[in-house]
Parts: structure tokens; sequence; C-alpha cells
């Protein structure tokens, strides 16, 4: 097992990895930018170095000053977390050449995996299915508009680099095809350093269902259930829950066969993610997360596995812990992403001093957060602020209990989207099982109001009885 541990990342999820690594016994450095200095993580974590000044660019995403803190701290492993550099296989490469291993999948197999065409090819070619479409980068209008012609619209143009959105359009017709193609390569560029897109079908009203797997180096991989991360905006995810409603055991058997079978096919190894679009009783490889994900605790908490725990072992070159036979799904989860956003002004962010926070409690209640009351939100970075996870024997105790943590959630002195996942949660339509990746617009269209809520800094709300 390693020494020591640098966590290079911040928030909820530095402080999710210190906390696992605290219970392994593994002492840990956080890293931190200069308005970070107060920062749970840095609190927590055994040792603490600055790292540059407020911007990613100075901080975070610095690899050099990433590297020197971790050589200063004689840290024997990089944990990346998620966002940041955790998908970059060049820092990946560069912890490896420094003698400092990297607590992901190897070099080889990220660049293997982050290139979208050339992971969709890899799994077409193992048998796994996928969204009709052309694996390879497409040069030029011209070609885009033969490729589109022969998939048939509508099409989607999509980054081969990145994710979260980035670098995606959708085409319904020829003229869209044209504006689509050149803002998708713009937008990979100026995101990714790559403009190099690809071009599949867009399916109009998918599921969007992922599996959990874990890998060690042995050849061992394993699938720890689904989760349906249907409800987002704009392609981020902002609801996930672990069953799906919509996954009966059957398909979660054959789903998570086509995972493993694709990861093992790439040489996986640490915790991974295979993300699918699941369209009626038919489902489709999306992409891989070469890393834990941030909805990783709605696996645990009806598993009962530490995913963060396994990746460690399985870096540290410890065989799985557990086997396929072992995996037993009880109960169901969800988790509500709780951004410092405004929903009546299109999300946008608010950062600012939280004056007043008290967070949820009582039984099946988990809440993932570094903030606390009178901390300063930045504005330089991602706007979630916390995750609430709760747990039921089915979906209706898990549903009915997350209305009853949202109730309790006081967030005073910024505007947080809280309004928003209550009036999700009071939707029939979701309280049914009922939704698709088209949901939250489909609320918007419909004029109910899914990002209207109070006005006032307090984000206090109570949802009623099983809400």
């Amino acid at each position: 097992m390693f020494r020591k541990i640098l966590v290079a990342n911040r928030g909820e999820v530095a402080l999710r990895i210190i906390r696992a690594c605290r219970e392994l016994g593994i002492p840990t450095v956080a890293v931190y930018s200069e308005v970070d200095a107060d920062s749970l993580h840095v609190r927590f974590a055994d040792e603490g170095v600055c790292i540059g000044k407020a911007s990613s660019a100075d901080s975070y995403l610095n690899m050099p000053r990433i590297i020197s803190a971790a050589e200063i701290a004689n840290a024997e492993a990089i944990h990346p977390g998620y966002g940041f550099l955790a998908e970059n296989a060049e820092f990946a490469e560069i912890c490896e050449s420094c003698g400092i291993r990297f607590i992901g999948p190897p070099v080889e197999i990220m660049r293997k995996l982050g290139d979208k065409a050339r992971a969709r090819k890899l799994m077409a070619e193992a048998g796994v299915p996928t969204v009709p479409g052309h694996d390879d980068p497409v040069p030029d209008l011209e070609e885009a508009r033969g490729i589109a012609e022969a998939v048939g619209y509508p099409v989607v143009v999509k980054a081969i680099a990145g994710g979260g959105g980035r670098g995606m359009r959708i085409a319904r017709d020829p003229e869209e095809l044209a504006t689509g193609y050149r803002l998708a390569q713009a937008e990979a560029q100026a995101a990714f350093g790559n403009a190099a897109v690809y071009i599949e079908r867009y399916l109009d009203h998918p599921r969007h269902v992922e599996i959990q797997l874990l890998a060690d180096g042995e050849g061992s991989v394993i699938y720890l259930g689904e989760r349906d991360c249907s409800i987002q905006r704009r392609h981020q995810k902002l609801i996930e829950e672990s069953p799906s409603p919509a996954v009966t055991e059957e398909m979660r058997e054959r789903i998570g066969d086509m995972a493993v079978k694709g990861a093992m096919a790439a040489g996986y190894q640490s915790a991974g993610t295979v993300e699918f679009l699941l369209d009626s009783d038919e489902f489709y490889f999306m992409e891989m997360n070469t890393r834990v994900q941030v909805e990783h605790p709605v696996t645990e908490e009806v598993t009962g596995i530490d995913i963060i725990k396994e990746q460690i072992r399985i870096a540290s070159g410890q065989p799985l812990s557990i086997s396929q036979d072992d995996v037993r799904i009880a109960g169901w989860a969800i988790e509500c992403r709780i951004n410092a956003e405004d929903p009546e002004r299109g999300f946008s962010p608010c950062p600012g001093r939280i004056t007043g926070f008290h967070p949820p409690g009582g039984p099946g209640v988990r809440v993932d957060t570094h903030v606390y009351q009178d901390y300063e939100i930045p504005p330089y970075y991602d706007s979630m602020i916390a995750k609430v996870i709760t747990r039921g024997e089915d979906r209706a105790e898990a549903v009915s209990r997350m209305g009853r943590a949202l109730s309790e959630f006081i967030i005073e002195g910024v505007k947080t989207t809280l309004p928003f996942h209550v009036r999700v949660l009071r939707d029939e339509r979701f309280r049914r099982g009922e939704f698709d990746t088209g949901f939250v617009e489909a609320m918007d269209e419909g004029g109910s109001g899914a990002g209207r809520g109070r006005a006032e800094g307090t984000a206090r709300w109570s949802v009623g009885n099983g809400a």
C-alpha cells in the first residue's frame, strides 16, 4: 500500500479521497490555490501545499507545480479525483516518468479510450452495441454531409476529445449540419485543443444509463450495477440514481456483461464507467470515463462497496477484494447535485459568502460537501457545492427521503439549485420513473418552471409529505 498520496483536486471530491485514505491509514497531501486556503480539504489533509493563484491554469491545472508538490512532500502516488487532470494522459505519463503512481488506468489505456472515435471502434470490434455512425474523424463538411445522409438525420456532431457536452451539436437537416459542424469544431478546439469531430445518429429521447466497473491488474473486471443519469441539463447531469427504473434484472446482466467485455478488450485497470444510451430495450455504447464519477456515491450506497478505496488498492498493485458473485444491489439510492447557481437566471453561477449552512441528516441521508458557514465560494471553479444522497428500501422511500432531506437543507447567502431539485421531485413523471434525457427541457417548455423558485437568499423548502 502507498505510504503517502497527494490529492490533485479540490472541494468535495478531494475531501472524499482524503477520508478514504485516512480509513486506509494513508497520509495525504492537499494542494490548493490561494483562494482555497480555508477549504476543508486543506484542513483535513495531513499536509498542504499552495500551488498558485486563483485561476485553474495557475493552480489545479498546473502540472509542474503539482508534480513539484508531490516530490517535496515525498508522495508516492497522486489521486486526480474527477475534472481538472483526471483524464489527462499527458499528466499521467509525467507522473509515471517522475516515479509517481497515477491513481487511474495506464497511460496507453487513457489515450485509447479518451479518443471517442477510437473507443467506439474498439467497442464495436469487441461486440458492444454502438450507435450507428462514423468512427473516424470527419475531415471536412462535404464528408460530414455524406455521412449524415448515410446514417440518417438527426445526427450529432461530437468532439473526439473531452466530454461534458462540449464540442457537441445536434443537426436535424443539412443546414443545421453545416452550422453545427463548424461550431462543434471550434468549441472542441477551444475546450480540448483538438478540433477533430465524428458523427453518429442522434437518439431523440433515450435514457442515459452507465455501468460502474472495477478492474485490477490481474485481469479481473466486475460491474457494480447501473446508474440512471437521465435528469440532465445541456448534457450536464443533475440527478442520478441506482438502480435505474428502466432496467430489469435481465437487462442489467446483459448491459453489465457488455461493459465488462468492452473493458477487458481495452485491457482496462482501475475504477471506470461505461456510459450507454438506452432506447426502449436496446442500449448503445456512448463513451467510457477513465476516472471516478461525481455520482459514484449512489453505487456505493446500494452495493456497500467503497469505490475510492478499491481504486486505491488497485493502483497499489492489489487484486480486487471482491468478485462478481459478491456484488448485490440492495435498496435504492438517489443523488442531487447542489450547485451555487440561480435557476431563475438560467442557472448562472452565484459565488459569494455562505452566511448560513445546515445540512440535512437522519436515517439514509449522506451529504458530501466541502462547504460550511462563512465559507466563501470562489468564482473560479465548478459551482457544485454539495451532493445529497439518500437511500431507501425501494425507489419510493429514496425519493421521499430525498424530499425530506432537501426540506432540511438550509443554505443562506447565495442562490442554489435546491428549488430546482424540489420541483423535479414533485413532478409526477419523475415519481413514476418516466423520464429521459429531454425531461428538464420538457419541464421548461411545458411551463412547469423547472428553474423557478423563491427569490430570497435562503434556499429553504418544504416539499410536503412524501415529496
